[in-house]
């Protein structure tokens, strides 16, 4: 078809090299396809690898780490594992006089029982400080203060 001047009407919009006037005339960095070859790429040779040699393979060592979670102490005995000999222990239990024990001594004596009533609270385990050890290795592995 022509345009009523006589001049043809193109098909295709002009290349963004036709437009701008760029020569392009760098390589590729992929083959471009031969004559016989199909476009989608099989029958291709791979671009030649042009980077740094494959690392040797070193052995690689893998080490398990077990993240136990904090224990909680209180005035019953814990299962766990024992921090020093890593043992799954069920920890001993030992009283020891702490701050409530002397404190409801402290307060027997204000009511009046000054005749040794106020020495009850040292009898009593429920007012003591609770030490938790572990029965292997008698390592001291926490403790529960009442104050």
């Amino acid at each position: 078809m022509s345009a009523p001047s006589g001049i043809p009407v193109p098909s295709a919009p002009p290349s963004y090299e036709e437009t701008t006037g760029i020569s392009v005339s760098y390589p590729h960095p992929y083959p471009v396809p031969g004559p016989g070859q199909k476009p989608d790429g099989k029958g291709m040779n791979p671009p030649p690898y042009m980077g740094q040699p494959a690392p040797v393979n070193n052995p690689v060592t893998v080490q398990t780490v077990y993240v136990q979670q904090p224990v909680v102490f209180y005035d019953r005995p814990v299962q766990m594992c024992c921090p020093s000999c890593n043992q799954m222990i069920v920890t001993r239990l030992s009283y020891d006089s702490g701050a409530l024990t002397w404190l409801s001594c402290g307060g027997l004596c204000l009511l009046g029982c000054i005749a040794g009533c106020c020495l009850i609270p040292f009898c009593i385990d429920a007012l003591k400080d609770v030490d938790h050890t572990c029965p292997n290795c008698n390592a001291l592995v926490g403790s529960y203060k009442r104050l």
